[in-house]
């Protein structure tokens, strides 16, 4: 009950402050992917679109009502955490513990504020750490089934699980863990896992696994860009609670000195050396700490049963403290509380995402506005082209209302969804310089300028604020797209 009451708290503050903004670039994505729904897409596998396909259905365009599922899965992450640490034998108290600071971290807390893959990849990690503590504390080969399913789900949601799928088969192959090999269950697992996979899978192999050069692309831009600086530290600072460093560290020795649940501490150990390797992004390792949490909780109970009732107590109640007040700080920086005031201006100054929810119904109505000055009979044969796939994803579903006609973008799955033929005469363009809508189309004129009524700087707003009317395309469409596409 305790646990249920934390995920409960979580779940509710958060559905109270989801509506602050606007959609996010990712969602938008999202969003125009789950209007074409398929077995895969450029940058990810399908059931993220397949779920904002269901969240469309359900609450229509709706931030509180289409980031349910974020919330939902991060509230899971909460139960779960404290399943893990009572099948660890933690009491009661441990459990809420666990619980609470999971809630309190800040990758949680921040994947539940968005609607995102990430969001679900947490989830699926934490879900299988928790059948293998079953599976082991039970001895229960039938577990690889679960594990199996939650395997084949992740990887419908996420490619780069398979770094922490890594971890998975190391710590059987490095534990006595390896006898399961021999189990008729765990290779129903696999199975399992393949069976849930096969139809993306299929999708990868029948677009010559473009997914793959995707993850290339923007893994070369995220290092180019400095995004992967920082893993170690990083580890510290956003993937758990830091005031609770010192649990999840202890949690790590725990597991490696239990020969029962050493194969949890690889788990963790070889993803983080893969991805420290790969130069990969910290919040990758992030569905990784729960299970620390929840282990160190339980040796930190434990250890205080050595100590008098007063320092039980007294120690027990600085713990919570702690993370309360780092939870709270990470909170005024992460969450969108406010809609003004010194609380939105510190979540806006310090959480960039939220920034880059601001301004879309501008952007759309401006161009709308630039459409309706417009001479009839260029309205009558007009294209919209975008940049990326936020302004794509805008367009698509705001435009609607205004008639606008279905954007067209070579970034990401728009390269797939092709070009217009016949070709319009007259195109809107947004999110390009000057230099390259003169490049690609002729006779462009600037017609208006992208903005927010925040007065925020974000991307639309700071990096390529400038919307342009232009003639005909210089070159065929057939031409454009032989290059492939552009990642994003």
């Amino acid at each position: 009950m305790p646990v249920l009451v934390v995920a409960a708290l979580f779940g509710i503050a958060h559905m109270l402050t989801n509506g602050q903004y606007g959609f996010h670039r990712d969602e938008w994505q999202f969003l125009s992917d789950a209007q074409r729904l398929d077995w895969g897409f450029v940058p990810y596998p399908p059931l993220t679109a397949a779920l904002e396909f269901l969240g469309l259905k359900m609450f229509g365009l709706s931030l509180v009502g289409l980031r349910l599922f974020s919330v939902l899965a991060q509230v899971l992450v909460i139960l779960a955490s404290g399943l893990m640490a009572r099948d660890l034998g933690g009491g009661r108290a441990v459990q809420m513990f666990a619980a609470l600071v999971v809630a309190l971290s800040p990758l949680p807390m921040f994947w539940a504020t968005e609607f995102q893959y990430s969001s679900f990849d947490l989830l699926w990690w934490v879900l299988i750490a928790w059948c293998v503590i079953r599976l082991r504390r039970d001895d229960e080969p039938r577990w690889w089934v679960a594990i199996g399913v939650f395997t084949g789900l992740a990887l419908q949601t996420k490619y780069s699980v398979t770094f922490e799928l890594a971890g998975v088969l190391a710590g059987v192959l490095l534990t006595d863990a390896r006898r399961y090999v021999a189990s008729v269950w765990f290779w129903a697992g696999g199975a399992a896992a393949l069976l849930i996979f096969a139809p993306n899978l299929i999708w990868l192999v029948r677009h010559d696994f473009i997914s793959y050069h995707f993850l290339q692309g923007i893994h070369a831009r995220d290092v180019r860009q400095g995004r992967a600086d920082g893993f170690l530290r990083d580890q510290l600072l956003w993937n758990a609670n830091l005031f609770a460093a010192p649990v999840w560290l202890t949690g790590l020795f725990a597991y490696f000195n239990s020969r029962r649940y050493r194969m949890l501490g690889w788990m963790y150990v070889v993803p983080v050396l893969l991805f420290l390797m790969a130069r990969g992004r910290f919040y990758y390792t992030g569905g990784a700490y729960p299970m620390l949490l929840a282990m160190g909780a339980v040796v930190g109970e434990q250890w205080l049963r050595r100590f008098p009732f007063a320092w039980r107590t007294g120690i027990a109640t600085l713990a919570f403290a702690g993370v309360f007040a780092v939870g709270i700080y990470a909170a005024l920086r992460i969450v969108p509380m406010a809609s003004s005031g010194p609380l939105r201006d510190c979540a806006l100054r310090n959480n960039g995402d939220l920034r880059e929810e601001i301004g879309w119904d501008e952007i759309v109505a401006q161009v709308v506005a630039i459409r309706d000055a417009l001479p009839a009979a260029q309205q009558a044969d007009l294209g919209i082209v975008v940049g990326n796939y936020g302004e794509y994803g805008a367009i698509a579903l705001l435009g609607q209302r205004y008639h606008l006609p279905m954007p067209i973008t070579a970034v990401n799955t728009g390269w797939l969804r092709g070009y217009p033929q016949p070709s319009p005469t007259t195109f809107i363009v947004l999110g390009s310089s000057h230099q390259r809508a003169d490049a690609l189309f002729v006779d462009c004129r600037l017609a208006g300028h992208t903005a927010n009524a925040l007065g925020i700087r974000n991307e639309e707003s700071g990096e390529h604020p400038d919307i342009f009317v232009c003639g005909p395309i210089r070159r065929p469409w057939s031409e454009l797209w032989m290059h492939g596409p552009e990642f994003g």
